[in-house]
């Protein structure tokens, strides 16, 4: 059976650093108060030059170093993302652009926190269907373009971000085992983002008073553990492999609680979840393509390793990818 490998990881983060002590002088929160709540110390922001397109281009530029692959290599780029540029074209093809990948043709996926999970299952289908081909596959974010920064329930959460895989065919057992996807968009109120107002008058929504995320912290949180856990008991079962054969979980790194919460569920010892929270703050579709490039670059990634990935976001959107490294 032909299954999907990844043969390259790449991440790019922005330089400036918005710590939990700068945002005690931005609305009335404490360092106490944000890391309590969300485990959360630090998280990156971008600048001029920094916009969603370009972390992501830098991002690939590192996964086809470690590939030993050029642009020009690449079939395919997706990427997963809420926060593109511009409404029209999409980041992914301002990432061919950046690149020069003149061989590629490019889309993006909107799932939110889901979207790199969501673009990696798509890929999956595109590599069983022609192993030969070589997919770059992002998830990146300026997540501090569509924060509302007076809001201290939301605006301590978000951060900026990019990582990237390489993925293509490979025989044997490595690769891409199995993979679920969900969605519940009757709950889109709990996590949401509206659209830049209606030009036209007929559907111009009062209600929207501005492209920021909204979220119903309580519910979102009772939501995210038991989808995800659903979401990694499936893929389990359906390869009949035990939680405690998973070297590494990598889980879309939301907050803290929700990460515990899971770890708990699922009876995964702590240093078998990766964490890096604390550094980056959420960068929805950015966090676990982030975690896997650090957790690949750090030799916590070994040939033969069970890895499990899983993310829940707005739409709401979850799901959970099983890998043999």
């Amino acid at each position: 059976m032909n299954r999907m490998m990844v043969i390259g990881t790449g991440s790019a983060l922005p330089a400036r650093v918005l710590s939990n002590e700068d945002l005690e002088k931005m609305v009335d929160t404490s360092d106490e108060w944000i890391t309590t709540r969300t485990g959360i110390k630090n998280r990156r922001i971008a600048r001029l030059g920094e916009e969603t397109s370009m972390l992501a281009a830098s991002a690939a530029r590192n996964a086809l170093a470690m590939a030993r692959l050029s642009a020009t290599d690449l079939d395919m780029i997706i990427v997963g993302t809420i926060t593109s540029d511009m409404g029209m074209p999409s980041c992914a093809c301002l990432v061919q652009k950046e690149l020069g990948a003149t061989n590629a043709f490019a889309f993006d996926i909107n799932a939110a926190c889901s979207g790199f999970v969501y673009s990696l299952d798509l890929a999956d289908k595109y590599v069983k269907a022609d192993p030969g081909l070589k997919i770059l596959v992002i998830g990146a974010e300026t997540l501090s373009t569509r924060t509302k920064w007076d809001d201290r329930n939301t605006c301590v959460l978000f951060g900026d971000g990019a990582g990237a895989c390489i993925v293509t065919g490979a025989a044997g057992n490595q690769g891409l085992l199995a993979s679920k996807l969900f969605s519940d968009g009757s709950l889109y109120k709990l996590l949401y983002m509206d659209s830049a107002p209606s030009m036209n008058k007929e559907l111009f929504r009062t209600e929207n008073d501005g492209s920021y995320i909204k979220m119903a912290g309580k519910d979102v949180f009772k939501y995210a553990v038991r989808c995800m856990e659903g979401a990694v008991m499936t893929v389990l079962e359906r390869e009949q492999v035990s939680i405690q054969d998973i070297a590494l979980v990598i889980p879309h790194q939301a907050n803290i609680r929700i990460l515990k919460s899971l770890a708990e569920r699922l009876g995964v010892a702590d240093e078998k979840i990766y964490i890096n929270l604390h550094k980056y703050g959420n960068t929805s579709a950015a966090s676990i393509p982030i975690a896997l490039d650090e957790a690949n670059r750090e030799g916590r990634i070994n040939p033969g390793d069970f890895i499990l990935l899983c993310a829940f976001g707005g739409g709401f959107t979850w799901g959970a990818v099983l890998f043999r490294w």
